[in-house]
């Protein structure tokens, strides 16, 4: 048996969201002191908000602009993705609906409202 044979099987959406959900939380937590960071100085006077916002044009050290805006946006897409499938998590549990049928429409919606609420806030950070 190869070690790679349970990625010649397609995996149903559903699936994709569910590893989605932990890849998002593991990059909210791996990125946790950048965002209290990011908290912190946004929060903290007006000469440090002045620095925040210099840091999505001027960049942070060696790194550009451009790239903080780029990780910025993936911390947008892993919290939106996060907290829908979050939500979508709930509603199995409290409504008790874990058929395959709402398990797709549901992962379906789940991908569209982050995705389409990702590409809004996106276009707000870069333009």
């Amino acid at each position: 048996m190869r070690l790679f044979d349970a990625l010649q099987y397609p995996l149903p959406l559903p699936g994709v969201v569910s590893i989605l959900h932990r890849i998002s939380g593991g990059i909210l937590f791996v990125l946790l002191p950048f965002i209290i960071w990011m908290f912190d100085t946004s929060v903290s006077s007006e000469v440090s908000y002045l620095q925040f916002t210099s840091a999505f044009t001027a960049g942070i050290g060696f790194l550009p602009g451009w790239l903080i805006k780029l990780v910025v946006l993936v911390l947008i897409w892993a919290y939106l993705h996060h907290f829908v499938a979050g939500l979508r998590h709930l509603w199995m549990d409290a409504t008790h609906s874990v058929g395959m049928k709402f398990g797709r429409q549901s992962a379906i919606a789940t991908l569209a409202i982050s995705l389409v609420l990702t590409l809004a806030l996106g276009i707000k950070l870069f333009i």
